[in-house]
């Protein structure tokens, strides 16, 4: 995904108001000097999409909203329930800790929303010490696995069942830190669409990207964000795409197809 040149794009899947509120949250043993020497390591951003359909059937898209901390757009919120939309929920432990009405109406729509497992503390799951848009990573293999069993917990603690897929901050990852998280029991949740450009995009720019989605696509938004204005986009192309005829469907009931074994089936995993 190409991100703008600007500094303030470092939060980019979150939209975080500020560096510092969130480096406190950080435990220490994740945090990275930033003088310190950065190892050379190659970052991959997966891809997903749906299987390809029956002939003649109508075009299938998964919208996927990350949940990453913050409140709850009910801009989003209330559209996917009012048109009975499906779509599949990444919650960190933090936002879920923040926002129990909004857990209650998840639990309430269970045929609409799949809630999955979006971490712990919202850092990247890359077990090497190194930023991803000024983020630290969280830098161990046992950071990995706390990020994401933790994460676990906290959604099962909330009332769901068990999440079956894992989808880190940044979307980056490393190719020993997806094995890790695939020995765990988890497939890895890539995108194949970028709806809002971590909350970031204009409202009319979120609208005209996601309402362009193709049949296949996994589109990924964030549904954290109340007061930009990406999120009326998003709603507003949600609608679109109702419109147009596309069928909406949840990872959980559909299959996958993702790149860098973050999908491939393994024994014993789903």
């Amino acid at each position: 995904m190409r991100l703008s040149l600007t500094a303030g794009l470092v939060l980019l899947f979150c939209g975080i108001a500020a560096l510092p509120t969130y480096a406190s949250d950080i435990p220490k043993a994740t945090a990275q000097s930033p003088s310190a020497a950065l190892p050379k390591i190659k970052l991959v951003e997966p891809r997903l999409h749906l299987a390809k359909g029956e002939a003649g059937a109508k075009p299938r898209v998964a919208l996927t909203f990350d949940a990453c901390m913050g409140a709850v757009d009910e801009r989003i919120l209330s559209t996917l329930i009012k048109e009975r939309i499906p779509s599949t929920i990444f919650v960190t432990a933090r936002w879920l800790r923040k926002n129990p009405q909004t857990v209650a109406t998840f639990i309430a729509n269970p045929d609409l929303f799949e809630i999955e497992n979006h971490g712990e503390i919202h850092i990247p799951a890359i077990d090497v010490a190194v930023p991803v848009y000024g983020i630290p990573s969280a830098g161990s293999p046992e950071a990995v696995s706390r990020e994401v069993g933790k994460g676990a917990e906290a959604v099962i603690a909330a009332g769901f069942s068990a999440p079956r897929w894992f989808r880190g901050a940044t979307a980056k990852y490393d190719a020993s830190s997806i094995d890790e998280i695939r020995k765990m029991g988890y497939r890895v949740a890539g995108y194949s669409l970028n709806g809002d450009d971590g909350s970031l995009l204009g409202a009319g720019a979120a609208e005209k990207r996601i309402a362009a989605a193709k049949d296949g696509d996994v589109v990924i938004s964030h549904i954290n964000q109340p007061t930009h204005a990406a999120g009326q986009g998003v709603a507003n192309a949600i609608l679109k795409l109702k419109a147009r005829g596309v069928e909406f469907v949840r990872l959980a009931d559909v299959e996958t197809i993702g790149d860098n074994d973050t999908t491939a089936q393994r024994p014993g995993l789903f």
